[in-house]
C-alpha cells in the first residue's frame, strides 16, 4: 500500500465531517463525489442548493450536506460567537453578518469551531492567506503550540531514502524568514506530523547551505542555534543539523560529512531555513522527480484545518481530506 491509500484506510475507520467551502470551484465536485463513493468522509458543501446546482455539473454529490448560511438555522448563534470572539478587535454584528453571508471559508471555520464539522480543507480558489486568517482568528493556536506552521508531505516514486520515499518537508508555505526559536518549533511539529501521518520514527534533518560547521555566515548560526533549541524541547526526537541535503538523505554522503550523526544519510523530516529554501524545494522535487505533494498542512491550529495549491487537482483535494480526516481522529 502506498502512503495515500494507508491513510484513506485509516480515515474509513472512523469517519470525520469535513467542510469544502469553495463550491465555486468544479475540482470541488469531483473530489466530491470521489469521497463520497470511497467513503474516507462526510462532507459538507457550503452553498445556496441553486448555486451547487449550477456549478456542480454532472457530479454525483448526492451524499454531502449542502448548507446554505442565508438559511441555516445556526448562522445566527455563528454570528453572535464571531462577535464574542473578535469584539476586542470592533468586530460588530453586521461585520460578521457579512462576513459568514459572503465569505464562505470563514463560515466553514465557525462550523468547525462550534462543532458541526471536525476539520475543513481551502485554498483551491483562496490564497493561503485567506484560507488561514479565519483559522487564527477563531480557531486560534493549540495549548502547547507555540507557532502555526505548515508542511508538505512528498511521496516520491521508486526512492529508497527517507521513509521508503516518503518525507515531511516544513516550512514550504507559511513563515518566511523564521528565527531559531521558531525553527526549533517548527522542527518539533513537523516531527509530531511525520509520525501521526507516516506512523515512523522522525528522523529530523535542520538543512543549511553548510554541514556541521563547514561554512561561517549568520543564516547557518540561525539554523546551529535551532538545533540546540529543538534538542532542549524535544531531548528524545532524533534530530540534527546544520546539514546539507545530500548529507541529509543520502547515507554515502551523510557518512563523510557528518560521521557521528543519528540523522545524516537518513533523514525523513527536512526542515528548510526559510520559506524561499522550502517552496523552491518541494516544487522541484514535485516536477523533476514527478512526486505526489500533499499540501501545505498545517500544524499548530486547535483544529485541523489545511491549505491547498491553487494549481491543485481533484485528486488532490482528495488526498487532503483524507489526511485532514486523519488529523481529526487524533486532535
Amino acid at each position: 500500500m502506498g502512503f495515500i491509500d494507508e491513510i484513506k484506510k485509516k480515515a474509513k475507520a472512523d469517519l470525520k465531517t469535513i467542510v469544502l467551502p469553495e463550491t465555486e470551484d468544479i475540482r470541488t465536485y469531483e473530489a466530491a463525489e470521489a469521497i463520497l463513493k470511497e467513503g474516507t468522509a462526510k462532507l459538507v458543501l457550503i452553498g445556496s442548493e441553486e448555486e451547487v446546482a449550477k456549478n456542480k455539473g454532472s457530479f454525483d454529490i448526492s451524499g454531502a450536506q449542502i448548507v446554505d448560511p442565508a438559511k441555516s438555522e445556526k448562522t445566527e448563534s455563528y454570528i453572535a460567537k464571531l462577535v464574542e470572539l473578535r469584539q476586542k478587535k470592533g468586530m460588530t454584528e453586521e461585520q460578521a453578518r457579512e462576513l459568514l453571508l459572503t465569505n464562505y471559508p470563514y463560515y466553514g471555520v465557525m462550523m468547525v469551531k462550534m462543532g458541526d464539522a471536525d476539520g475543513m480543507v481551502s485554498g483551491a480558489c483562496h490564497s493561503t492567506a485567506d484560507t488561514l486568517r479565519p483559522c487564527l482568528q477563531i480557531l486560534k493556536t493549540k495549548p502547547g503550540t507555540k507557532l502555526v506552521s505548515a508542511f508538505f508531505i512528498m511521496v516520491v516514486p521508486d526512492c529508497d531514502m527517507g521513509e521508503n520515499g516518503t518525507f515531511v518537508f516544513g516550512d514550504c508555505g507559511l513563515n518566511q524568514n523564521p528565527t531559531s526559536e521558531e525553527l526549533a518549533a517548527i522542527a518539533v511539529s513537523s516531527a509530531e506530523s511525520f509520525k501521526q501521518l507516516v506512523g515512523a520514527e522522525p528522523r529530523v534533518a535542520m538543512l543549511s547551505h553548510s554541514s556541521m560547521g563547514s561554512a561561517k555566515h549568520d543564516d547557518v548560526t540561525k539554523v546551529v542555534e535551532a538545533v540546540k533549541i529543538a534538542k532542549e524541547q524535544a531531548p528524545d526526537l532524533m534530530l540534527d543539523g546544520e546539514l546539507q541535503l545530500d548529507a541529509a538523505i543520502v547515507p554515502s554522503v551523510g557518512a563523510s560529512k557528518a560521521p557521528n550523526s543519528p540523522v545524516a544519510g537518513k533523514a525523513n523530516v527536512l526542515i528548510f531555513p526559510d520559506l524561499d529554501a522550502g517552496n523552491i524545494g518541494y516544487k522541484l522535487v514535485q516536477r523533476l522527480a514527478k512526486a505526489e505533494a500533499y499540501g501545505p498542512m498545517t500544524q499548530g491550529i486547535a483544529a485541523p484545518v489545511n491549505d491547498l495549491s491553487r494549481g491543485c487537482s481533484a485528486k488532490d483535494i482528495e488526498g487532503v481530506v483524507a489526511i485532514t480526516a486523519v488529523q481529526c481522529q487524533q486532535k
